[in-house]
């Protein structure tokens, strides 16, 4: 099995942190397809195509028919904008849940999808922090999560590694370095042990599922870095949209599809895990909130509050 990482070279906090891994070690020259250039290190194949990073769907499906290769997950390479400008590092998984058919999605994905998201998650953002702090990283750039948003359509578990949030960063070499590190030590690429790949042996087999919140999902990040427990999509609060019921009993929109969605695709991220919602109370109104914990109470789904996370 393989683990696809993907660049593009339209964009520098993309093509950056892929030379800078291409660096490191020995990469033989893989499989040429449809426009697409690969490298092959161990069982990591580096993919580097020439189209916007959400525009290339299904791409692990398309490499396992052409190369007869099974993936085991995939690792997109692209850069962070934000409304602050500030200097990030940031990972997040992938999906639009809570568009409707019919929706065009601005970033790619298709409406009422969620990827897999990768178990990887909470340790390589660890990891993350560590490798910032010894390349003098920090408190210059934020390292965080995000909630889940854009595609494009993959079929494996799958996260965005990003690099934020202006030209300036994205060019900065120092950050490619420590990208391309992350992605080094976290799969193993030169002997050592990956990071973070799920056993469902292990000790901890809680699973965290962020409901609302912001983008940069705090309180849900809180609870992952001091519990260190693992991770699935992350919800926030635009991404379960709520319709005032009024009088009515009826409340619509799309949340109850985008919930259902992000915690089947949790759940098959990590096979024989306890996946636990957790709702950032402060960011919902009393009507919703109510009605979103009797829809997970319907689903089955377990409702965790912080100390049910240790």
């Amino acid at each position: 099995m393989v683990t696809l990482v993907v660049a593009t070279t339209t964009d520098p906090a993309s093509y950056g942190p892929a030379s800078a891994l291409s660096a490191i070690g020995n990469w033989n020259p893989g499989v040429f397809f449809q426009g697409i250039r690969s490298k092959a290190n161990g069982n990591v194949r580096l993919l580097e195509h020439d189209k916007s990073i959400v525009e290339e769907d299904d791409l692990d499906s398309r490499w396992e028919h052409v190369s007869g290769e099974v993936v085991d997950d995939i690792i997109f390479l692209s850069k962070h904008t934000a409304v602050t400008n500030r200097p990030a590092l940031t990972i997040h998984p992938i999906g639009v849940p809570h568009l409707k058919e019919g929706d065009i999605p601005p970033q790619g994905g298709k409406p009422g999808w969620a990827a897999v998201p990768s178990p990887r998650m909470t340790q390589w953002l660890i990891l993350l922090k560590k490798l910032a702090q010894s390349h003098n990283l920090l408190p210059e750039f934020e390292i965080t999560l995000e909630a889940t948003h854009h595609g494009p359509v993959t079929n494996k578990p799958t996260m965005f590694v990003e690099i934020g949030s202006t030209i300036e960063c994205w060019t900065r070499q120092d950050a490619a370095q420590v990208i391309a590190r992350l992605v080094w030590e976290g799969l193993g690429i030169g002997g050592g042990e990956a990071v973070g790949n799920w056993n469902s042996m292990c000790s901890n087999k809680k699973v965290l599922l962020g409901l609302g919140g912001g983008h940069y999902v705090p309180r849900h990040m809180d609870i992952i870095l001091k519990s260190g427990v693992w991770v699935g999509h992350l919800l926030s609060g635009y991404s379960l949209p709520m319709e005032d019921p009024g009088e009515s009993k009826d409340i619509g929109g799309t949340w109850k599809h985008a919930i259902k969605t992000a915690y089947d695709a949790t759940v098959e991220a990590f096979p024989g895990g306890e996946v636990i919602a957790h709702l950032d109370q402060k960011s919902f109104k009393g009507w919703q909130k109510k009605a979103i914990t009797e829809y997970l109470c319907e689903q089955n789904i377990k409702i965790g509050k912080p100390g049910d996370f240790y």
